[in-house]
């Protein structure tokens, strides 16, 4: 059975929301994808009081300079598409406050017919957390449980009762419900983050930094879902951040997906080995405008096809 594939938006500051947003969502349909996928980043401090990921000197990269709110560049996918998916790798969970969020995703749901994956992360930026004022970085594990919760009774039969820190739903009709379950999604790759999604979550979103590193993670995680007894087989989706380029890249440093279409696919060919349900390439952070990305999105889906991704 292929690996699904998966392509995310155009998002970044180089490209014309209104514009570019429905006509990417539907030329990847066209071409074939499975599922179109939305990142978050709130902010852009300036200057940086942290480094990227939490990695003191580590700049953050200029693509992370005005990035599109993700749920509404996701419903400007959903109304200009009939069958992809609509994911988020990753919706920073602990920045929205619980009872909004459940609603929103649950709106979206209902309205592109069941077609939402709900992909959350607790993140890393200090500046975003303080900004949305939900509750501090320190209780990001904490917000995460509650939101989950809250999801989970949200989109679930009425009443809706929940009862804590920082939602507090007595007995309510909460509508409209999702077409469907909609499937929870979770990064992470520490032991506390792992043990959450096995217990509590359908799904996996690991980042794609080298075979050998997915490979042990997901091996961690099978090992943990048997070690606690977990039934239900766990959805992996890869996100690959690709960084594209017309030449092929001969250096010897060369990192994973850096390079040509071809360099790119036989990466994702290494990847599709370890048994992943499915892989979202994003490409929109090294091609200039929306033609572009629509070119190389084709090209790479082509290729990874003959390939037998």
């Amino acid at each position: 059975m292929a690996t699904r594939l998966g392509l995310g938006l155009p998002q970044n500051r180089q490209y014309d929301l209104g514009r570019d947003v429905p006509d990417v969502a539907r030329t990847a349909e066209r071409i074939g994808y499975d599922s179109l996928w939305v990142y978050e980043r709130a902010l852009y401090p300036e200057p940086a009081t942290q480094g990227l990921y939490g990695v003191p000197g580590l700049p953050w990269p200029d693509s992370y300079r005005g990035v599109a709110e993700p749920l509404v560049t996701l419903t400007l996918a959903a109304a200009a598409t009939e069958r992809v998916e609509l994911g988020s790798s990753v919706l920073v969970a602990p920045l929205h406050l619980p009872f909004q969020l459940a609603k929103a995703l649950a709106t979206l749901d209902a309205a592109s017919g069941g077609r939402v994956l709900a992909g959350f992360g607790t993140g890393w930026s200090h500046d975003e957390y303080a900004a949305a004022g939900v509750r501090p970085f320190e209780e990001r594990g904490k917000v995460m449980d509650e939101l989950i919760d809250v999801c989970r009774a949200v989109w679930g039969p009425d009443p809706v009762v929940h009862d804590g820190p920082v939602s507090r739903i007595d007995s309510a009709v909460v509508g409209p419900k999702p077409a469907r379950p909609i499937p929870i999604l979770l990064a992470g790759s520490g032991k506390r983050a792992l043990r959450r999604l096995v217990d509590h979550a359908d799904g996996w979103l690991p980042v794609g930094a080298g075979v050998e590193q997915i490979a042990a993670q997901w091996a961690e995680l099978q090992d943990l879902a048997a070690e606690r007894g977990r039934q239900q087989p766990i959805r992996t989706v890869l996100r690959v951040n690709a960084v594209h380029s017309a030449k092929p890249y001969d250096g010897d440093d060369r990192r994973p997906f850096q390079g040509d279409a071809d360099q790119i696919v036989a990466d994702l060919v290494q990847h599709a080995e370890l048994g992943l349900d499915e892989i979202l390439v994003d490409l929109q952070a090294a091609t200039r405008d929306a033609q572009e990305l629509k070119d190389v999105a084709a090209e790479v889906f082509e290729k990874a096809r003959a390939a037998g991704v």
